[in-house]
């Protein structure tokens, strides 16, 4: 059965900044999609095709801490460099991901890559917050990081496009994102007139970030920069490509369980967050400058 469109929202009229180098468009939570509403996923901040510039110092969001969530970086234009309090250090190019998971607590920077701050261009990137269940929330931080050869990746029939799959699985090929909880995350590239279907679990909260060109979504126009909510009633989707098309699809099994946040925090109680403030002060998740 096709599952049914709750609802298809637009971007916001105006983009916010997080730092001086992420121009982006807050899709969840906002316009009447919940945190509990499309658990795991907290946060999807789009940052949509933007020319920086050339660039005399280097933009992005200088050190800060996350703790009880994973926050996972998908690079389709521009090159974003990161570290964390862990030692870990790398570059996200085009088609690329970094999957970090903050457990019990990481400083961490993320910046314009060097050279391309140098010459700008486009810069064209998502964020997403993964939440984690309570008992994984202290788990020791760690990082994946994952570059466009390691994708599991489907070629569409005809010449009709490619399916890079981040994590879980489309039709029978399975991405190398190591999840917590049941999730699929595909970046769904269509040629124009060209389509796909996938199915996904009745029970996930799904959706689908059309970040650039326009589909057919069982049914349903879907136009650039939308995000398409899905209900619970189905799990076959289908999408044709109206114009050429680049797709971000999300799915996850919620998790049932209190969401208390605070900034870059996300845990299960306030006394947990208090908990987190205490261990930030104290130099528990290391030192990052």
């Amino acid at each position: 059965m096709k599952r049914s469109i709750e609802r298809i929202f637009q971007r916001p009229a105006q983009p916010g900044m997080v730092g001086d180098g992420f121009r982006v468009f807050n899709m969840i939570p906002g316009k009447g999609i919940s945190q509990k509403r499309m658990s795991p996923f907290l946060l999807l901040d789009f940052n949509a095709a933007f020319d920086f510039g050339p660039s005399d110092h280097i933009r992005g969001v200088d050190v800060h801490p996350h703790k009880g969530f994973e926050t996972v970086t998908i690079a389709y234009k521009g090159s974003v460099a990161h570290h964390d309090s862990s030692g870990n250090r790398g570059i996200i190019r085009p088609g690329d991901v970094q999957w970090m998971t903050a457990g019990a607590g990481i400083l961490h920077k993320e910046y314009h890559e060097e050279e391309f701050s140098k010459k700008g261009g486009l810069f064209e990137m998502v964020q997403l917050w993964v939440n984690l269940p309570a008992k994984d929330k202290s788990t020791p931080a760690h990082y994946q990081g994952i570059t466009a050869d390691q994708m599991g990746k489907v070629v569409l029939p005809d010449a009709g496009g490619v399916v890079n799959v981040i994590a879980g699985k489309f039709q029978d090929t399975t991405g190398p994102a190591s999840t917590y909880t049941p999730i699929n995350l595909f970046d769904i590239q269509l040629e124009e007139q060209h389509e796909t279907s996938f199915m996904v679990p009745q029970n996930h909260n799904t959706g689908i970030l059309v970040v650039n060109g326009e589909v057919v979504v069982n049914g349903e126009v879907a136009g650039e920069h939308s995000f398409v909510l899905f209900d619970h009633d189905g799990e076959e989707i289908s999408i044709k490509a109206n114009k050429k098309a680049v797709l971000l699809t999300l799915s996850g099994d919620p998790i049932d369980e209190p969401i208390a946040s605070y900034g870059p925090f996300v845990m299960n109680t306030q006394a947990e967050i208090y908990q987190a403030f205490e261990d930030f002060q104290a130099g528990k998740f290391g030192v990052l400058s």
